[in-house]
């Protein structure tokens, strides 16, 4: 069998924005009622130039071949005109285990990463969240608007990040192709002032907003804390918040805020709930419209898989 290979231009074709939501509410959902296996994920940090490569390994289900994600971040690469994160992912076949895939993961991180928020932000917000606060311009930062615009009708959208230029030409970019009302701010502050959604999207080892300024019953999520040493947020509002995680074991060993938060007495390690779990009925999302909601995600194996997985049929449905 020759294996199949996919670049990040036939992942685009493949996997629009609703597509890849509902790949990540399965994923989740088969972590909740433990469908999914997950392998521990492996990090690899490179001291001479902090760069980053992690491997991610999983099942979605007994009937689906395991997938497996190498990938490398570059912080420095946007410098040299190359997206700061590659990646590629392997599908063996369910019923032999060889090689069936090889598909480029750039955009299929970048889809599946913003979709698996949009999910988070469609249990753990209120419908009425209309609102958008994004810290970070980048990929990621422009990603999130496109998503959670799918998951609620959002009305306003403030953009921040600390280079003007990115995050002005983030939000004309996304104004123009959303049809939004997306602005370009200049403090974090202006950002998330009265914001009901809050998204953090940077590679920042030290909290990128003053949890004093977030309004009440926000629900803020933090993707780009997926290293102990990345707190996007701080252990005050971790501590304020209701925690949900990705997947605890891996938040309590990658996830910065929440290792940082266990560590000083902030929360506790039991008190952490994992979206899944939310999502099939095993624990609430919320208690109320005034709860404060922290949701931090590494990324996980079972994400790359689900959508992985859906880019293949979507090949094979093109191709038939």
């Amino acid at each position: 069998m020759t294996p199949i290979m996919l670049t990040d231009t036939q992942v685009a074709a493949a996997l629009d924005y609703d597509t890849v939501i509902a790949t990540q509410r399965q994923a989740f959902r088969a972590l909740g009622d433990g469908t999914a296996q997950l392998a521990e994920k492996v990090v690899l940090p490179n001291p001479a130039d902090g760069s980053v490569a992690l491997c991610y390994v999983s099942r979605l289900s007994p009937e689906h071949g395991a997938v497996c994600k190498l990938v490398d971040v570059h912080p420095g690469n946007p410098e040299r005109g190359l997206p700061s994160i590659s990646a590629t992912v392997l599908v063996l076949d369910a019923r032999t285990g060889r090689l069936a895939a090889v598909i480029d993961a750039a955009t299929l991180t970048e889809l599946r990463t913003a979709a698996g928020s949009a999910v988070a932000a469609d249990a753990l917000a209120p419908p009425g969240a209309d609102e958008l606060a994004v810290l970070g311009s980048g990929v990621q930062g422009r990603a999130h608007v496109r998503a959670l615009s799918r998951v609620r009708t959002l009305r306003r959208v403030r953009i921040w990040s600390p280079n003007a230029d990115n995050r002005r030409r983030a939000a004309s970019e996304l104004t123009a192709e959303l049809g939004l009302d997306v602005t370009a701010v200049d403090t974090t502050a202006e950002a998330i002032d009265g914001a009901p959604l809050v998204v953090t999207c940077t590679l920042s080892t030290e909290p990128v907003l003053d949890a004093g300024q977030l309004a009440p019953g926000a629900t803020v999520i933090s993707v780009g804390s997926f290293e102990p040493h990345r707190c996007e947020v701080g252990s005050d509002l971790v501590g304020a918040a209701r925690v949900v995680v990705d997947h605890v074991d891996t938040a309590l060993g990658h996830a910065g805020p929440v290792v940082r938060a266990v560590a000083d007495g902030s929360v506790a390690a039991g008190e952490l709930v994992a979206l899944g779990d939310v999502l099939v009925g095993k624990a609430r999302g919320r208690s109320g419209p005034g709860e404060l909601v922290f949701y931090n995600s590494v990324g996980l194996g079972v994400q790359d898989a689900a959508a992985a997985h859906a880019v293949l049929d979507g090949v094979s449905a093109s191709a038939g």
